[in-house]
């Protein structure tokens, strides 16, 4: 038993919710709302990057408090770490951006492509991987893998020939 009074135990989560504090939920639970500093140590960036991220439209916290701290919903987070492989992969956050805004004209139907797709990088070429076929974030043409590794194989070929090799 708690050696707080009743009514102390009654107020403190309605000071949590003033505060801004992500509601009472299983974790994983959809409604959950997750503060930056969870989301951070979850996916391994510091709340600055979240902040740039959020600053530069990448990925958008989908809540604030009143006090204007960022909340993600788990949605959010896989949108993040999305983003956050394609960044480890090697595909700039320019390069992403313009992916997801291009997604979002030849997929209307597709609110977060981060979160509602599966994006998988090739150099600095965002692909998309849809029912069944890949086709490239930015123009929308459908690639073969083979067609891909060719690419790479090419770029790799050109970049011996520059150096003399």
């Amino acid at each position: 038993m708690s050696a707080r009074p009743a009514k102390a135990r009654k107020a403190a989560p309605a000071r949590a919710a003033r505060r801004g504090a992500a509601r009472p939920a299983a974790r994983g639970e959809p409604g959950e709302l997750f503060p930056a500093r969870d989301v951070a140590q979850i996916l391994g960036v510091t709340r600055r990057q979240l902040q740039y991220w959020a600053k530069t439209d990448l990925v958008h916290p989908s809540h604030r408090t009143r006090g204007g701290h960022h909340r993600y919903t788990f949605r959010d987070l896989v949108a993040l770490k999305a983003a956050k492989r394609l960044i480890d992969a090697g595909v700039s956050v320019q390069r992403i951006r313009k992916s997801i805004g291009a997604l979002e004209q030849i997929l209307p139907s597709v609110a977060h492509p981060l979160a509602e797709l599966v994006l998988v990088a090739t150099g600095d070429v965002v692909l998309v991987l849809r029912d069944g076929s890949a086709f490239e974030a930015v123009s929308g043409q459908e690639w073969v893998f083979e067609v891909a590794r060719l690419q790479q194989e090419v770029a790799a070929f050109r970049e011996r020939s520059t150096r003399g090799v």
